[in-house]
């Protein structure tokens, strides 16, 4: 166990923890960490599943005397965001994370932590050990490919589960139970480019836009956090003022994730070189004042790129289109909920951009708790592309989950808080796709509430897990499965 984990409880869930984060998990290549569940679950006498698509369930039979309560699904997702800063040596498909403890909360060093949805993984592990814990008959429900499409969710088969009792673990607010979220699509915008020799006596350089804080593009949507992509647009748009041509343009690394930065190699002018470096200074200058309070790391520069040679540019009209998309592409909250007072219903992110094979793609997602204001933003976004010359593919999306405030567990689960924290949770639903809306879908009828402890800034490597609420969601959890009868 790393040396960060030690000492911390409930002991059972770190320890597991610990070994969740050794193993590479990136979206799409969960294989490495369904192995290790199953092979956990065998040794302990339970019995398995695993589906076509990587999807597992282990099953758990009641303790004493509880052998009548009705079957509850546990569930959380395998996969993790893999995101690292500029400059960390870190392979996502074979080096272990390194954890790194700072007073009340983990982290890793450089790149995301994966406690979402780790921390689930690690506690569902820990249920299936633990013999204190008294429950009834238990399916823990572990599925791939939640953060790239929700689509291990989207592929459960008819009786993989047979539990009509769902509890989420992928939540990130100790205090609070969510009850609905949003459902959402992807449209993405490509346009195939050709290439040109620069402008005699041009110089290589690269813009860069860096230090962004980023975030999950549903839960900090709302926080006005810069978006490294439109930023680098904006430049850009100056510096193409100048004459300065681009070559080349990468930002994002997420559909789900404000992109924290950006780059873009560029050929710049002899005659313009002093003028476009006023021009990145007034930039970086304006720029980091708006975002001053929420972005305070925004760097913006310029450098000339001495080891590039050769580079070609696109051709100016196809640039000035691509920029001005870039420009015109909503990015943000585009409406508030009128009914649930703080809750975003509507958005859209400007999530990853970059250049290969003679063609600039640019991915976006938008959400909405509305089915129909997805379509709507979707339409605008996809609209925005053609209008500028590009093609354009949506994918079908995924459901939201509609709030049902009158749920059987929902009503046991804020009791149960009341009396062991003293004082209420807050009930909510949350702008972002959590898999209960595609769970409800395939599993007509089931009965579901999400929570999990406190977690930050996840999708970046900014990601904290609080150690604290940590031992308060197992509390929580635990107590729950016990009142269930």
């Amino acid at each position: 166990m790393s040396d960060a984990l030690k000492g911390l409880k409930p002991p059972l869930v770190w320890k597991y923890f610990g070994e969740v984060v050794r193993i590479p998990r990136c979206s799409k290549s969960e294989g490495r960490i369904a192995a290790y569940v199953m092979e956990t679950a065998r040794r302990m006498g339970l019995a398995t599943s695993q589906d076509k698509f990587g999807n597992v369930v282990v099953r758990k039979p009641a303790t004493r005397g509880k052998e009548k309560a009705p079957t509850v699904v546990l569930q959380g997702h395998l996969d993790m965001v893999c995101e690292k800063n500029a400059g960390v040596k870190h392979d996502f498909t074979k080096d272990p994370l390194k954890i790194v403890r700072k007073d009340d909360v983990l982290m890793a060093d450089g790149t995301t932590l994966g406690a979402d949805n780790g921390i689930a993984v690690a506690t569902n592990l820990a249920i299936m050990e633990d013999k204190s814990v008294q429950h009834g008959p238990l399916e823990l429900l572990f599925t791939v490919d939640e953060e790239t499409g929700l689509t291990g969710a989207s592929n459960l088969g008819k009786g993989f589960v047979k539990g009509k009792t769902l509890l989420n673990l992928d939540s990130e607010e100790d205090w609070v139970i969510y009850v609905g979220c949003a459902g959402g699509r992807d449209t993405t915008g490509a346009w195939s480019v050709s290439y040109q020799r620069p402008p005699a006596g041009s110089r290589a350089a690269r813009v860069s836009v860096k230090g962004l804080k980023g975030g999950h593009s549903g839960i900090e949507i709302g926080s006005g956090r810069g978006n490294a992509i439109k930023i680098l647009g904006r430049v850009l748009m100056k510096l193409s003022a100048l004459g300065v041509r681009l070559s080349s343009i990468e930002g994002g690394n997420k559909r789900n994730a404000i992109p924290r930065e950006a780059f873009a190699d560029v050929m710049v002018p002899q005659k313009a070189a002093s003028r476009a470096k006023s021009v990145i200074r007034e930039m970086d200058k304006t720029i980091r004042a708006e975002f001053s309070a929420v972005d305070p790391g925004l760097r913006i520069s310029l450098k000339e790129n001495a080891g590039a040679k050769g580079l070609k540019v696109v051709a100016l009209e196809q640039q000035e289109r691509i920029l001005r998309a870039i420009s015109a592409l909503p990015h943000g909250v585009t409406k508030m909920s009128a009914e649930v007072p703080g809750l975003v219903e509507t958005s859209t992110n400007v999530a990853v951009i970059n250049t290969s094979d003679g063609r600039i793609a640019l991915a976006t997602s938008q959400r909405s708790s509305v089915a129909s204001e997805i379509e709507e933003i979707g339409d605008t976004v996809a609209d925005t592309f053609r209008l500028s010359g590009a093609d354009v593919e949506q994918g079908s999306g995924y459901p939201g989950w509609k709030p049902n405030l009158k749920s059987p567990v929902l009503a046991l689960a804020t009791a149960a808080y009341r009396d062991l924290f003293r004082k209420d949770c807050e009930v909510k639903a949350v702008h972002a796709g959590l898999e209960c809306g595609i769970i409800g879908q395939r599993y007509p009828g089931m009965d579901m509430i999400s929570f999990g402890p406190t977690l930050e800034a996840v999708h970046s490597p900014d990601e904290k897990i609080h150690i604290a609420s940590v031992e308060k969601f197992w509390k929580f959890l635990t107590e729950i499965l016990r009142r269930i009868k």
